[in-house]
């Protein structure tokens, strides 16, 4: 079976609370387990940036707090690679050769950035008052976070589903321009996570202040629950599970058994208190072993910027040769190796690269082009993308090789070591 890669990020900008365990921790941490995935696990401190300007105290704080919560939740940086986003310089490098690929119009159309225009515009205001630089580019940052490690898979929530849409839509601008680089990822919605309520029953959110933070000492969590809200339903009235914030939030922890026992206590007329008095001892069942090992990781930050460190050192393993392959594809190159025999065409690519596209007919085809642009090989028609990329892919891996089984959907055009050399270039540089 093929290794998947699956990448997940979260903002250091708060402290984790138990909507982001149910929500975000805890199913990543199981998913981590799984064989065949390979996990990349980050501190995404450069957005931090854009949500919490002019206070750097938080943004540390937040960042000792994710990556305490994260070991202490069972995340095991042996088996993945677990990373501060700031310590791979190759990521903002990326980012701005995905800037120069990038069409303003396709950022004008992101969620976050319409959302400030039309606030300001409902107030009056200009347009882009108070929106920064670094709003507006987000998408290009986390299509960067993606792209720099070809994450097949990116579990996110529905709000992000576009910003993968996006990632994939500048990976193939790059892709047209200069050759196969980069997989297309994509998003993966877990629809059996719940969404926590808060104190109050709304979504639990740091912007409600409505949150119950995940590792607070045992008896502020009591006290916590204890102020959930309720109606005013007296001991002995049957009661609804549904639109119950406390019963959801049992349920995100308990069996299914448990869960139903609650359901019939529910039906039963349980007083408030005592059902408060079960989610609490449920939760601190849960909670208490991972408490503890967080703790011990708080009073120790030299140990967890050690663990950050050494995932750095290993993410940067994929990212520095990878990065080196883009510079030089965009032309960021030594000049004591220019070729005189070879001239460049206008301004393009000076190494052999592929190019996708979709004609008019609706199909998909790709094409072999030297560093003069002269045409190498050339695909029939594929039912889809997907198809006509896998091609690429194999005959990238495999060079020359693979042309045998691929003959029928695929036609020489210049003499076939011409060709052999060129796809024995890819094998060469590994991608």
């Amino acid at each position: 079976m093929k290794t998947q890669r699956v990448l997940t990020g979260i903002t250091t900008s708060g402290t984790p609370h138990l909507g982001n365990y149910v929500g975000a921790i805890r199913p990543t941490v199981r998913a981590s387990r799984l064989p065949e995935v390979e996990s990349f696990y980050f501190l995404a401190d450069y957005h931090a940036l854009i949500k919490t300007s002019g206070d750097p105290a938080r943004v540390q704080r937040s960042t000792l707090e994710i990556a305490a919560t994260w070991l202490a939740c069972g995340l095991d940086p042996e088996r993945v690679t677990f990373y501060r986003q700031s310590d791979i310089p190759e990521i903002p490098e990326l980012t701005w050769l995905l800037t120069c690929v990038t069409g303003k119009g396709v950022l004008n159309r992101a969620h976050a950035y319409k959302a400030s225009v039309d606030k300001n515009n409902a107030a009056g205001e200009d347009p882009d008052a108070g929106v920064t630089a670094g709003l507006f580019m987000y998408p290009v940052l986390m299509a960067a976070d993606i792209l720099m490690f070809n994450a097949h898979k990116v579990p996110v929530g529905r709000d992000q589903i576009q910003h993968i849409e996006m990632a994939r839509d500048i990976a193939s601008s790059f892709n047209h321009l200069y050759g196969d680089h980069f997989t297309l990822p994509e998003a993966v919605i877990e629809e059996q996570v719940a969404t926590l309520p808060g104190l109050d029953g709304r979504k639990m959110s740091k912007s409600y202040d409505n949150t119950i933070p995940l590792f607070v000492p045992r008896e502020q969590l009591r006290k916590l629950i204890m102020g959930i809200l309720t109606d005013s339903r007296v001991p002995g009235e049957p009661k609804n599970t549904e639109g119950s914030a406390l019963f959801q939030l049992y349920q995100a922890f308990a069996s299914a058994d448990e869960t139903a026992a609650l359901a019939k206590a529910y039906a039963e007329g349980i007083a408030w208190g005592d059902a408060k008095q079960m989610l609490f001892e449920r939760l601190d069942q849960e909670i208490t072993p991972q408490r503890e090992v967080y703790d011990r990781l708080m009073q120790d930050p030299a140990q967890i910027e050690k663990t950050l460190k050494a995932g750095a050192e290993k993410a940067r393993g994929t990212a520095s040769p990878f990065t080196s392959r883009l510079r030089e594809a965009v032309g960021l190159r030594r000049l004591d190796n220019v070729s005189v025999s070879a001239p460049v065409k206008g301004g393009k690519a000076t190494a052999p690269a592929f190019k996708q596209y979709r004609e008019s007919d609706g199909q998909f085809y790709f094409k072999l082009v030297d560093a003069t642009g002269q045409l190498l090989l050339q695909s029939a028609g594929f039912a889809s993308g997907k198809d006509a990329a896998q091609t690429i892919s194999k005959l990238r891996q495999q060079g020359y090789a693979a042309l045998a089984e691929l003959h029928p959907s695929l036609a020489l055009h210049v003499d076939t070591s011409t060709v052999e050399a060129a796809l024995s270039h890819f094998r060469e540089t590994n991608t």
